[in-house]
């Protein structure tokens, strides 16, 4: 039997009959499912709002940025009046600063056109050492320069195949540019490539006999590319973490950035169809590893957490 109960308070004659949530307060728990889907979209509008809040301003700040930039190299090429010793020393400082402040606005407009969905891959037959290569090449003088070691070599047995060079080329230097921040003088990185077998088949639906024999699992379907570094390491308990937005590991809020060039290399491995990963003990070292297919599959750049 079902109970239908009046409702008491009738509305006044011409008002109109309408149902309003209560305004969500920040840690109130949250019961009836239709108020929590209400709640994920006033918190993913809010979200998107503040992305493109900051994506605009970042970008407001590239062209003054660039005529500063512009001004400081003039000023360094000593065509309008010579320098003394300590006006090349601020002037220095000031290219520095410049390049450091166009790094952070670069990464957080890839990291908003991510978010977004405004960043498209564009897939086109490459060669992957040579662009490995190329992203060596203009690490190399950083790395002499604060005491390490850069190691590449180039793999014959990789294939010409389909994949986006310029993201790939900013997957590569974010990872190097990790290792660069955190290994101590005297330290090495290495840059490795090969061929490799991916089996993408979901774990919770293996493949029956018959579909086992049918898979070619002799020949190599991917690319698998790793940084491995003699630097500090990642505890386990952060490595999944270390993939995610503005996250820094604890001990390290000082370091310069944002916490965002892991969570864009996620992001970019993932618009490519791939995936990533890293292997790490503290005081060990860290290799971070990701695959490639072959044959392009392209996804959706992951947001938030997923993996």
């Amino acid at each position: 039997m079902v109970t239908v109960q009046k409702n008491v308070c009738a509305p006044q004659t011409g008002e109109a009959k309408t149902e309003t949530r209560p305004a969500l307060v920040p840690g109130e728990e949250i019961e009836n499912p239709a108020d929590l889907l209400q709640a994920y979209s006033e918190l993913r509008g809010r979200f998107q709002r503040t992305t493109n809040a900051l994506a605009s301003a970042a970008h407001d700040l590239k062209t003054p940025l660039a005529i500063m930039n512009g001004y400081v190299e003039l000023l360094q090429s000593e065509k309008l009046g010579a320098l003394n010793a300590r006006q090349r020393e601020i002037l220095l400082d000031m290219q520095s600063s410049g390049k450091r402040l166009q790094t952070f606005i670069q990464d957080f407009l890839t990291y908003s056109a991510l978010e977004t969905g405004g960043l498209n891959m564009q897939f086109a037959v490459g060669n992957i050492n040579e662009c490995l290569s190329d992203v060596c090449r203009l690490w190399s003088l950083r790395f002499q320069e604060k005491g390490l070691a850069l190691y590449f070599l180039a793999n014959d047995k990789l294939p010409l195949f389909p994949f986006d060079s310029p993201k790939l080329e900013r997957v590569i230097s974010n990872l190097l540019e990790n290792s660069f921040k955190f290994i101590p003088q005297g330290g090495t990185v290495w840059l490795h490539a090969e061929p490799h077998m991916w089996e993408r088949r979901a774990a919770a639906q293996p493949a029956s006999d018959g579909e086992r024999r049918r898979q070619d699992t002799t020949q190599p379907n991917s690319v698998k590319v790793s940084v491995s570094d003699t630097g500090p390491g990642i505890p386990p308990e952060f490595q999944l973490e270390v993939f995610d937005d503005f996250f820094r590991l604890p001990g390290n809020e000082s370091q310069e950035g944002m916490g965002l060039g892991l969570a864009i290399v996620r992001r970019l491995v993932n618009g490519m169809g791939g995936k990533i990963w890293v292997e790490s003990e503290p005081g060990a070292g860290c290799k971070f590893s990701f695959l490639i297919p072959f044959k392009p599959v392209p996804n959706s750049p992951s947001k938030g957490k997923s993996r």
